[in-house]
This record gives C-alpha cells, sequence and structure tokens, in this order.
C-alpha cells in the first residue's frame, strides 16, 4: 500500500508472493522527507531443522520504519501458526514439523489511530532447501541466527525493527516473483495507494510488456484496490525480468500521481536439468600415457541461472568399464568436464577401449537437491609400438631348386601384439648375412605380417649346394621410449639347393662368324658345340636346327660342326643388314631331357658380284636442243661400297646414232646428263643405250637401254599435248578416228538431252480431250486361263474368253454371253475447239464437252444385258434371297438422274421412273 501526501508523500509497498523470491534493495533517485513502513516488501527467512524443534530464535534484522511519527505500532500475521510480538519479533505459535514445501504468510502493520495500515509478505523455507541462496546470501533483510538451546516455548522466527530512517521518494524496490508459482492465480503481488484516494476516488493502471503489451495480460490490477496480480506461473527461461509502469488518475481521467515504475525480477527456480550436447562423446588417449594426461571434454548446459547455484553445473564420474586395472583410471574436472588420466598402466593389449558414464549435476552438484543428467564417453585407447615383433622360431628351413627364381624357399611367421596393420604392428625384414651374391630376398605378406623368403637370382648347385641366411625383423615404426625390450628379432634360416637336369649352354651365344659371300655348298662354316652344366653327371648331347629361313645350313648331330647347303649370297632378302642368321638346339639326356638354344649370327662380306643398273629407265627430251632440259642419270647396284660408285657413263660405238644423237657429260661420280647433240630431232621414241660401269675390283660393267621420248615443246620447254600424242606413236588417221568417236559421243548425248526436253514439253502441251490411242474404258482385259483342281476338271474354257463378234455369240452353245460392243446410232456431236481459243473460253469448252460426253450413249462403257443358263438345283450353297439393305425405311435415289445417261438405268431400278 502506498500513500501519497502533499508536502511529504508516503509510500507504502507491500508484496504477497508464493514460492522462492530473493529480495532486494532499491535505490533511490532523489532524497525524500522520511516515511514510515517496512523496509522490504517481501523476506525470505531459512530455517534449520532445529527451529521447528524448539530452537532459540535470536533477533533478526527486518527493520520497520517509524521516521519518528509513529509512537505505537501493532502487528498481525495472516497464518495463525505465526505471531509478530510487539516488539516485532515473529514466533511459530504451533508446532510445525513440516517445511518440505515453503510456508508464505503476510504480516500487517497499524499505527495506534489505524489511519495507516503497512504490509509485507514472509515466506519461511528450510534451511538447504532449493530455495536456499548460497552461504551469507539471503533474501531481503531476514537474517536467522540462534544457538543450540531452545530459551523460548514458541520459536522466534524473525523481528522487525522500529528503527527511524529516511526514505527515498517515489522509488518502489524491485519486485522479485519466483517461476513455477503455483498459484492460486491471480496472486497479489503489490498494491499502490495514492494518499488522495480518502477525498477523491481514484483508478489505477499499468502499462508495460506484460500488462497492455506483448505478452499481453501477465499482470494486472485492480482499478479500484490499486492492488497488481499475476495471471499465470511465469517461467524465468522465457522471460527473466519486466517493467512495467502505474498510473493513478481520477475518473474523469486527470492523473493524480506521476507514473510509477515498476521492475519485477523473475526469480529462478532449479527447474531444469542439464542437457549435454552430445549423448556420447569420443576420445582417445595413447597407452602408456603418465597420469594427468587430458583424454577429452564433456559439457552440459543448464537453462537455469548460471549466476545462482540453479545454473551451476558440477561434473563427476559414476562408472567405468572394464575396471582393468583399476576401477579408477580416469577423473574429472567438476567445472570444466575434462576427463584425464589419474592412474598408470593403460595398455591397448589388454583394453582397447574404456566406457565412462558421466554425471552432470546442477546446484553445484549436491545430489540431495541439484538436478542430474548423464553421457556417455567412448575412450579409444591408441596403440604406441611397445611391443616389438618376436620369430616364433629361432631356425627356419627351406629348400630351393637351383634355377628358380621368384619361388618362396621359406616362411617366417613373426607375433607382434600390436595393433594390425599399423606402422607398429608391420613388419620389416632384413638380411644380415649368408647371401653375399643376393640370391634372395624377402617380403612382407600384407595380410598375415609373415616373411616369405624368395629366390630373386638363380642358384647353382654345382657351385653352392646350401645357404645359411641370417634373418633379422623389426617394425615400420620406432620402438616407444621407456620399453625394456629390443627393437627387433633375430632367426637363421637353412636353404637347401636341389640339383635339377640343367639345359647344355653354348659357350658363345649368340656365336659370330664371317665370311666372303659365294662361299659355295659343304662348306664348315665353324663348330657350334654346347656344354652340359650337369658336372657330376656324364650326359649325351645331340644337336638340331631350329630355325634356317634360307635353308642355307645343316649342323652335325653329335659334334655340332656347322656346313653350308647353298651358297650364301649376301644380296638374298633373308639377310638382315649384312648378317644371317641359324638357331639350333642342344638337347641332353637327362631324366627329363634337357634343351639348351643357341644362335648363330653369319656376317657376309660383299664382294662384286652385281651389275650396275641405269635409273631411270625413260626420260622426256625436246625435239630441239635450245629447249627443255637434258636428262639427269644414274645408277643402282645392289653390292655395298665399295662396289658401287662413283660410276662411269659412255655411249657405246654401236649403233651409231647413239653417238652422232646424243651425248654425255659428268656431274659427279654418281649421276650424269643425257641431252641432244645435234639442234633438231624429229618427234619419236629412240632407245638410247648407255654402258655402266662400278668401282669394284675388278669393276662390273652393264650397258642399260634409256627409253628416251622426243616430242615438240613450248616455250617453257614443256611438252605440247599433240606432241605427247605423237610420241606415244600413233599416226594422223589413228588421231583423226579419236576425234571423230569423241564428236560422236558428244552428239549422242546432245541429242538424248533434246529428246527428253520435246517429250517434257509434249505432256505440258496436251490437249484437254483425251486422244483415242489413249482411251481406257472398261472393258474385260483378256489373261491366260488357268486351270481347277482335281475336282474341278468339266468347265468350258471358251465362256470366259472375250467375243470377237455378235454372230460368234449368238452361236455358241447356252451358257454366259456377254454384249458389251458400240451401238449401232448416229453418234453425238461434240463442239469443236477452236484454233486459237482465247483463255476465257477453256472452262465453257470443258463443260461443253462433258455433257456431251454424258449424254452420248455410244461413249464406253455400254449398258449390256448378261445372260446366264440355268445351273440346277441342289447347290450346296446357301440362298442369296435373305439379303437385304442394312438400311432401314424408304430411301430416295431421285438424285442418280443427275448423274447423266451411265446411270440411267440404275436410277430407273431404284428411282421408279423406268420400265421394269
Amino acid at each position: 500500500m502506498a500513500k501519497m501526501k502533499t508536502g511529504c508523500a508516503i509510500l507504502v509497498a507491500c508484496a504477497l508472493v508464493v514460492g522462492t523470491s530473493l529480495g532486494s534493495h532499491g535505490n533511490a533517485q532523489t532524497i525524500a522527507p522520511c516515511r514510515p513502513g517496512f523496509s522490504q516488501s517481501f523476506y525470505t527467512v531459512f530455517v534449520p531443522r532445529g527451529v521447528l524443534q524448539g530452537l532459540n530464535i535470536h533477533k533478526g534484522k527486518m527493520k520497520f520504519e517509524t521516521c519518528q511519527q509513529i509512537e505505537e505500532v501493532s502487528f498481525e500475521s495472516s497464518d495463525p501458526k505465526f505471531s509478530v510480538r510487539p516488539d516485532g519479533s515473529l514466533y511459530a505459535e504451533q508446532h510445525v514439523t513440516n517445511l518440505t514445501e515453503p510456508i508464505q504468510f503476510m504480516v500487517t502493520a497499524r499505527d495506534s489511530a489505524g489511519k495507516y495500515i503497512w504490509e509485507t509478505t514472509v515466506k519461511l523455507a528450510l534451511a538447504g532447501h532449493l530455495l536456499s541462496p548460497p552461504v551469507n546470501q539471503f533474501a531481503g533483510d531476514g537474517i536467522y541466527g540462534g544457538s543450540s538451546h531452545n530459551h523460548y516455548q514458541n520459536p522466534r522466527l524473525i523481528t522487525f525493527l522500529l528503527t527511524p530512517k529516511c526514505k527515498r521518494d517515489w522509488v518502489i524496490p524491485p519486485i522479485n516473483v519466483p517461476e513455477n508459482s503455483r498459484g492460486p492465480f491471480p496472486q497479489v503481488l503489490v498494491r499502490i495507494q495514492s494518499d488522495q484516494d480518502k477525498e477523491i476516488e481514484i483508478r489505477y493502471s499499468i502499462t508495460g510488456a506484460g500488462a497492455d503489451q506483448p505478452p499481453n495480460d501477465i499482470y494486472i490490477i485492480d482499478p479500484v484496490t490499486g492492488k497488481m496480480s499475476v495471471t499465470k506461473p511465469l517461467d524465468r527461461e522465457e522471460r527473466a525480468s519486466y517493467h512495467l509502469r502505474a498510473h493513478a488518475v481520477d475518473v474523469n481521467g486527470n492523473q493524480m500521481e506521476p507514473p510509477i515504475d515498476l521492475y519485477i525480477y523473475v526469480i529462478d527456480m532449479n527447474d531444469n536439468r542439464p542437457e549435454f550436447k552430445n549423448q556420447v562423446y569420443n576420445g582417445s588417449v595413447a597407452e602408456m600415457s603418465k597420469p594427468g594426461t587430458s583424454v577429452m571434454q564433456v559439457t552440459a548446459f543448464d537453462a537455469d541461472d548460471s549466476t545462482t547455484a540453479n545454473g551451476l553445473v558440477h561434473y563427476r564420474i559414476l562408472s567405468q568399464t572394464p575396471h582393468i586395472p583399476i576401477p579408477n583410471m580416469f577423473t574429472i574436472n567438476g567445472a570444466t568436464g575434462e576427463i584425464s588420466t589419474i592412474a598408470t598402466g593403460i595398455d591397448r593389449e589388454k583394453v582397447s577401449q574404456y566406457t565412462i558414464i558421466v554425471q552432470a549435476t546442477d546446484m553445484e552438484g549436491s545430489l540431495n537437491f541439484g538436478l542430474s543428467n548423464t553421457a556417455t564417453a567412448l575412450i579409444s585407447i591408441t596403440d604406441i609400438n611397445d611391443n616389438p615383433p618376436e620369430l616364433d622360431s629361432k631356425t627356419f628351413l627351406g629348400e630351393v631348386p637351383e634355377n628358380a627364381v621368384g619361388v618362396v624357399v621359406a616362411n617366417l611367421t613373426v607375433r607382434d601384439k600390436d595393433q594390425p596393420h599399423t606402422p607398429n604392428w608391420n613388419a620389416v625384414y632384413r638380411i644380415t648375412g649368408g647371401d653375399a651374391m643376393g640370391h634372395f630376398a624377402i617380403r612382407t605378406d600384407e595380410v598375415t605380417n609373415d616373411g616369405k623368403v624368395i629366390v630373386v637370382k638363380p642358384v647353382d648347385y654345382e657351385r653352392n649346394d646350401a645357404f645359411t641366411l641370417m634373418v633379422v625383423v623389426s617394425n615400420q615404426a620406432h620402438l616407444g621410449s621407456g620399453i625394456p625390450s629390443s627393437p627387433s628379432s633375430s632367426a637363421a634360416v637353412s636353404i637347401k639347393v636341389l640339383d635339377v637336369n640343367e639345359a647344355p649352354v653354348f659357350p658363345s651365344n649368340p656365336k659370330i662368324i664371317r665370311f666372303e659371300e659365294g662361299v659355295p655348298a659343304d662348306t664348315t662354316l665353324a663348330t657350334f658345340a654346347a656344354l652340359d652344366p650337369d658336372r657330376f653327371i656324364q650326359q649325351t648331347i645331340r644337336y638340331s636346327k631350329l630355325s634356317d629361313p634360307a635353308n642355307w645350313l645343316k649342323i652335325n648331330r653329335t659334334n655340332g660342326r656347322i656346313t653350308t647347303t647353298a651358297v650364301l649370297d649376301r644380296e638374298s632378302p633373308y639377310m638382315k643388314k649384312n648378317v644371317y642368321e641359324a638357331t639350333f638346339l642342344a638337347v641332353d639326356n637327362g631324366s627329363p631331357p634337357a634343351t639348351g638354344t643357341g644362335t648363330v649370327q653369319i656376317y657376309l662380306i660383299d664382294v662384286n658380284d652385281n651389275v650396275p643398273v641405269l635409273v631411270p629407265q625413260e626420260a622426256l627430251v625436246c625435239e630441239r636442243s635450245r629447249h627443255g632440259y637434258p636428262v639427269n642419270i644414274t645408277a643402282s647396284d645392289l653390292d655395298s661400297e665399295p662396289n658401287t660408285g662413283p660410276y662411269v657413263f659412255e655411249l657405246p660405238s654401236y649403233p651409231s646414232s647413239a653417238r652422232r644423237n646424243w651425248t654425255i657429260s659428268r656431274l659427279n661420280g654418281n649421276y650424269a646428263q643425257l641431252k641432244l647433240r645435234i639442234p633438231y630431232l624429229e618427234a619419236g621414241m629412240y632407245r638410247v643405250p648407255i654402258l655402266v660401269s662400278d668401282s669394284g675390283n675388278p669393276p662390273l660393267s652393264n650397258t642399260s637401254v634409256l627409253k628416251v621420248k622426243v616430242c615438240p615443246c613450248d616455250e617453257n620447254g614443256d611438252c605440247t599435248v599433240i606432241g605427247a600424242v605423237t610420241v606415244a606413236g600413233l599416226g594422223t588417221g589413228a588421231i583423226i578416228t579419236i576425234l571423230i568417236c569423241i564428236i560422236i559421243l558428244l552428239s549422242m548425248v546432245l541429242f538424248f538431252v533434246m529428246w527428253v526436253k520435246r517429250r517434257e514439253k509434249e505432256r505440258q502441251t496436251k490437249p484437254l480431250l483425251i486422244d483415242p490411242e489413249d482411251d481406257v474404258r472398261d472393258n474385260i482385259l483378256k489373261y491366260d486361263e488357268e486351270g481347277g483342281g482335281e475336282e474341278d476338271q468339266d468347265y468350258d474354257l471358251s465362256q470366259l474368253q472375250q467375243p470377237e463378234s455378235l454372230d460368234h455369240i449368238m452361236s455358241k452353245p447356252a451358257g454366259v454371253r456377254r454384249v458389251d460392243e458400240r451401238p449401232v446410232i448416229l453418234e453425238s456431236q461434240y463442239p469443236v475447239r477452236p484454233t486459237v481459243p482465247h483463255p476465257g473460253d477453256i472452262g465453257e469448252f470443258i463443260i461443253d464437252g462433258l455433257r456431251a460426253a454424258d449424254n452420248d450413249p455410244t461413249a464406253p462403257p455400254y449398258d449390256s444385258l448378261l445372260v446366264f443358263d440355268y445351273e440346277g438345283s441342289g447347290s450346296t450353297a446357301g440362298s442369296v434371297s435373305s439379303l437385304d439393305s442394312s438400311s432401314s425405311g424408304e430411301q430416295d435415289y431421285d438424285y442418280l438422274n443427275d448423274w447423266g445417261p451411265r446411270f440411267k438405268k440404275l436410277a430407273d431400278l431404284y428411282g421408279g421412273g423406268g420400265e421394269d
């Protein structure tokens, strides 16, 4: 209740709150005259459990201010269980056995004259309850103090001190409203009263968010009494505070007091459990980690007020699975949620993963009053190389056939406790001794980690029949620090070499033989003998020929002597770069027999046995020496140097015309020029003999004939077309014949084109009336007769033939007769087309012609009567007399009369216009 007077206004505010509330003091903005009243509108008192069992309660610090204006004040409690003594002390009049839920009641103060009334709200809660604030922090000024002995019959709970104190005007301390109140609603929070309400009728109202602004109607005020109430439970997590303004006006709306600011704070209740960000957290820590090593961090969020115990989360570990080597291998920081190791002995080979159940509790971890939630932390133990590989045996045995490559000799098995398929587990094998020539290697099996000893270079039993290898195995990763074990393991591998029948070996392969070409048959070239590597066994070797492209050679079966069977020619197509290659076999008589292969390469030295040949064989020369160009000639020789060029070109003395008409001049060692010696030579084909000699020792010569075509040339030295034909050997008559044939061929093509164009023109200019030769009439076409089946042979083919004349038809025996001939009557006169018709008369001319044709009875087809003979009775075919038109009712066929004479008979039959 607030009272306002002119000059010195007095405001009294009281609060009735259900639930937990933390009071607070308001700070005045301007100094005003002292006003009597309670120091707080709401008091929360935490009472120990012993108080309700008779403990003495000392005087508290709850104050009531008299301002030295009020001599006597009386107090009254709204709850009969509690009373307030005249000195302001609060006592429990009845034994209160249960404070599991807070108790709230109102205390009213009156002056002796009954003129003024002050109210406040008191809430009692058990100390240690969820409402209990942190140590040394109480709501309002309600302080409890007591001893272990009860000196009062009724325990005193609180005392309101009557002390003078100057208050600040127009300021109402913030109103604290606990969230989640159970009601009943509406619930009075504060009462506002003007000191002018005794003389004037005052109306009160509130404005602001929560009253007349969204969220609307959370707070309401009685316009007459000024009591402001809350209409429903509040949720601090939705909205933590409200700012309203109270207004006092008269019935006419005139403002009687300045607006008062009301600050309402929603007091947090512990109504939200901590929530983990994840239900499952994954972390890892290396094995053999030292205590205190950080593993992971879990985080929980509490929606309650983080500045109070309601929102302060504390973490603890509830369980660890498995309990190896001890149940508490990890610890957690209660404030931050960081999980770390607390003990030694983490071994991945024993436990690869731990499951930790973590609990988060608010109220600073109070198990009695806090709300909790749990999450799972999965801690994977990462591997380190703390276990070196160990070979299963100190000695391994193996055997290998000689000359074998790529075969597995021995399998080295190894054990490693570290995590498979990691560098800590992968084995690396090395041969440290016993294999100076590098015959063996060890490869690691990626699946089993075993070592496979394989042969990379063939071993020879005759040289070494056994090997003893020293092998060392270690990991890819270095062994962890502080591990007392050796980082590697070693063993010996004994390998026995098995003797096998080896193939004979040719000492020199390929064997190179040099000979001059032209070697005659039965010439011994060389002895190609093979050796048997099996020195401890006496075996016989037989030789044979495998490849001899030109079939020039043979080999002795027993001793390997190679002789020729034909003349060796260096110019043979089987020669490759002057080398002839043949392959031979050497087979021993072992079990099983072994075969060796050897190659003989015969290098043939060239001799001058091929004459040079003139190049080119033909040439073209102008008939006049001043025109054209000389002919460049050279020679080709199958021999090689020095049996080829330089060449010598000469004109022989016979025939004499060669030197008389032609001359040769040397250009260089391989080329010469042929040109006319005389100014003019008649066009034609000439055969010029030329003698060519090479540079061999002795040199070889050859007379080649060069075909020279002499032709007339133009000024540029190019042979003309007529001249080329003349040179080809054609006479004047042949040339004229060819030209005539060309002219005839062109004339035929021209005639055919003109005939096609004429036919096209005739089709375009054809008269509109049909020519008699193009007349198509509806006559029976005569086809060849075809006989019937086996049961249909008795018939008269003459009945199917077209009649020749009327008499012929009448003279035939009874049967089918047809009269389809032109009637003997006067022909209709058709309109005559003018010689040069006007274009406008063409349509009229066509219409007249059509009209005349329709009315011409002589125009085909002719209306004739077909007479059939009686076929007799007993036909197997059904009667057709029942066939009828699918249409029903009468139908008008008069339109047939408009179709002309050809349909006249049909119009008479159906239209009823003619005789039956």
